[in-house]
């Protein structure tokens, strides 16, 4: 066998890794169900519980005496719950999408894949491609899931801002993946695998500022939560589902004063050592702890895999 068809195999095993990873996923009827109905369930809690308590916020904003359209406000309380969720589930979708990692660590069939001759970052990258596609499929039906609701009560997008909310969605998919590939890699049993499935599902919203903003926050506590990139991921996603009904109600006669307070409030423009942080500083920084992430997972899994090829 030459050079040529050498490459060819392994291109074509690397690819049967990917698919049979994103087949079992949705083969597990567990993994699948709780992934795809973690949006579902934010949406509906978002909207029954939540929606009031935003509308009252803004509204209460408002200088005394100044009124906007029914429109405008829901629209703005939907962009806000667009984001809220969206920034939760890109995270948390692939920490679920990511089980099947662990499962075959708890199953052995990660050693029968390591019997495979092939470089010891293929394993990994296979892992980490097959949750980005997974958890994409789920986060961009969700994604459609909150578009419809936005259209239903106040639709202020271009299909620019459209476009970019999607591109958030894949950039914040790719960090939860990340994210998750670094943490799972280190588990080994079922409960481990519940344990930070909860600890996550629990905990990401609120430190990353989607169930309350962080300007609502203690000082100290937004200082330490200002080095954390989900804060900024977070910002990015509000800026993109917010720009169009802060448009709006510039439009509409609200003050340019009380529109920037608005932003600030939802964390539109969050600091770091008193400078506002730029979006363009913001992809920046997602994509630069993307790559440490990924880099850190397929060291970390070389490792490991030199050790166990190791007579």
């Amino acid at each position: 066998m030459n050079g040529t068809e050498m490459k060819n195999v392994k291109q074509r095993t690397f690819l049967s890794m990917v698919k049979r990873n994103v087949k079992l996923f949705f083969k597990d009827k567990a993994m699948f169900f709780t992934s795809l109905i973690t949006p579902a369930i934010l949406l509906v809690l978002y909207v029954t519980f939540l929606g009031n308590v935003y509308r009252d916020n803004f509204s209460a904003g408002f200088p005394e005496g100044f009124s906007l359209s029914r429109q405008v406000i829901d629209g703005a309380v939907g962009a806000q719950l667009l984001s809220s969720i969206l920034a939760v589930c890109c995270v948390t979708v692939p920490f679920c999408s990511n089980m099947l990692m662990v499962q075959d660590k708890i199953t052995g069939a990660r050693k029968d894949l390591l019997i495979a001759p092939l470089k010891p970052a293929v394993l990994p990258v296979s892992y980490f491609l097959a949750t980005v596609a997974s958890s994409l499929i789920v986060c961009l039906a969700a994604f459609g899931l909150c578009l419809g609701y936005v259209h239903a009560v106040g639709w202020f997008y271009t299909w620019g801002d459209v476009l970019r909310l999607a591109g958030d969605v894949v950039l914040l998919v790719l960090f939860g993946t990340a994210l998750s590939s670094l943490i799972h890699f280190f588990l080994s049993t079922q409960g481990q695998i519940s344990a930070v499935g909860t600890i996550v599902s629990a905990g990401y919203g609120f430190i990353c500022g989607a169930y309350m903003p962080i300007s609502g926050f203690g000082t100290g506590l937004q200082k330490v939560l200002s080095f954390l990139p989900s804060t900024y991921a977070t910002a990015l996603m509000r800026n993109h589902a917010m720009g169009g009904v802060l448009q709006q109600m510039q439009s509409e006669g609200v003050p340019e004063e009380v529109v920037r307070g608005i932003q600030k409030a939802l964390d539109c423009d969050p600091e770091f050592a008193g400078k506002t942080v730029a979006v363009p500083e913001m992809y920046l920084l997602l994509c630069l702890t993307i790559l440490l992430l990924l880099g850190c997972y397929i060291l970390v899994h070389g490792i490991a895999e030199r050790k166990q090829r190791l007579p």
